[in-house]
């Protein structure tokens, strides 16, 4: 098994298919050509591999802007799924680690941040693998200045299917969501905080509603276990 971190340009056609085909089998209400276009506009995409087959993917936009005069990026990451069988593969998150640390790198004296949508809270739970703060969470109101990074981006990129008010990106049950099996929450998971706080704030992500999440890409602000999954580990970088 391998980790690409690959260049949106050097996806081949063949490849886009696999995803597809991939993706497919966990949300519904996609297709081929909003699949292949909502690619076209990312930057980067993760790109996990058994071999010659995809088993996973994620892909990245890299957006920049000026909030509270400062130069900040956003790493946004859109499409993501690994199939259930390699789930205990753990090789999505140390991928994604390393993205990060390349951010840094290229972006100094940037504030750089990851805007992340959920319509689920496998994708929400992804949040505390890698940080020590991030926003929205069970615990902490969120504070006044990533409100204002949240506003800043839901609008830049989502317009009014934005509301700032509840944090929730909503195209009204007209783009993709998660199918049925997916969408199950065992009464186990309910007990987690975090998974509850999830279903609380965001109760119609069976539709396919996402909540707005955001966490500072920082040395200072990836946690422990970020760089423990990481240790041992490498990527391939094509670009």
């Amino acid at each position: 098994m391998k980790m690409q971190i690959v260049k949106i340009p050097f996806v081949t056609e063949s490849e886009k298919r696999a995803m597809y085909a991939l993706h497919r089998d966990y949300f519904s209400n996609d297709s081929v050509e909003t699949f292949v276009r909502d690619m076209g506009e990312k930057d980067w995409i993760i790109v996990l591999r058994d071999d010659e087959t995809i088993f996973g993917f994620s892909t990245i936009q890299v957006i920049e802007g000026i909030v509270d005069g400062r130069d900040t990026v956003f790493v946004f990451t859109g499409d993501t799924i690994v199939d259930r069988q390699y789930w205990q593969s753990n090789m999505l998150a140390p991928a994604f680690g390393f993205f990060m640390l390349r951010m840094i790198e290229d972006y100094e004296g940037h504030s750089i941040y990851w805007y992340l949508i959920s319509k689920g809270y496998r994708t929400y739970r992804f949040l505390p693998v890698y940080f020590r703060k991030y926003y929205p969470v069970y615990n902490e109101a969120t504070p006044e200045r990533y409100h204002r990074l949240l506003r800043f981006i839901g609008s830049k990129k989502w317009g009014d299917s934005y509301d700032p008010e509840t944090g929730i990106v909503s195209f009204n049950g007209k783009k993709d969501h998660l199918n049925e099996g997916m969408c199950r929450v065992p009464e186990s998971k309910k007990k987690n905080p975090h998974i509850r706080f999830f279903l609380e704030r965001n109760p119609y992500y069976y539709r396919g509603d996402e909540l707005a999440c955001i966490a500072e890409i920082s040395r200072e602000n990836l946690n422990e276990l970020a760089y423990r999954i990481m240790e041992n580990k490498s990527v391939q970088w094509v670009e």
